[in-house]
């Protein structure tokens, strides 16, 4: 799967990483419907991804897929069979999700420099805020969205940083599919 599909702004895109990236899109999408069929499309591009981020040494991004495809599951068994129903989280909440966040990162990123991860402090918070995320999602937080567009920003950065540039096109992509989950289950809310 290592094998080069073709080449996007002078990078080979691999059959792996097109594959991930194509059923990795196609969960996130499903993911703003709040349609149940998005876990198993997660796991399976958790799993791809999973490979890909391993081989380009981006260790916590290549852990966090084990944790994404758990969640799948969870997800799965979760939600209802007619999907999500949105909710919110507490103001108190909001606050101890982000300042766990903060110190998950800080804790994180030495021990990624310790064995030579391609990236630190970027992959760190990747693990941590998509880690956040999708618990929230799992959970059906509305909020879940709003940590997705900065992580999905976050990540379009990195992978273009690092120059994966499919992977950062679809990180993008996903950002702006960030906005509309989020307006997608707010105004699902039962307000």
């Amino acid at each position: 799967m290592s094998t080069t599909l073709f080449t996007a702004w002078g990078y080979e895109v691999s059959v792996l990483e097109f594959v991930a990236a194509l059923t990795s899109f196609v969960g996130v999408w499903l993911g703003t419907t709040g349609k149940r069929i998005t876990w198993p499309w997660w796991a399976l591009s958790s799993a791809l991804y999973g490979v890909f981020f391993y081989q380009v040494d981006l260790f916590a991004s290549a852990a966090l897929q084990i944790i994404f495809i758990i969640a799948a599951f969870y997800g799965w068994f979760g939600w209802s069979p007619t999907g999500a129903v949105s909710s919110h989280l507490s103001n108190r909440n909001r606050l101890y999700i982000a300042i766990g966040t903060f110190f998950s990162v800080a804790l994180l990123s030495p021990l990624l420099s310790n064995i030579g991860a391609a990236a630190t402090w970027s992959d760190a918070f990747l693990l941590i805020g998509s880690l956040v995320a999708q618990v929230m999602m799992v959970k059906e937080k509305y909020e879940a969205w709003i940590v997705w567009l900065v992580v999905d920003l976050a990540g379009t950065i990195q992978y273009a940083l690092l120059g994966y540039w499919f992977t950062a096109v679809l990180y993008a992509m996903f950002t702006g599919v960030a906005v509309i989950g989020w307006k997608r289950w707010y105004d699902s809310l039962s307000h």
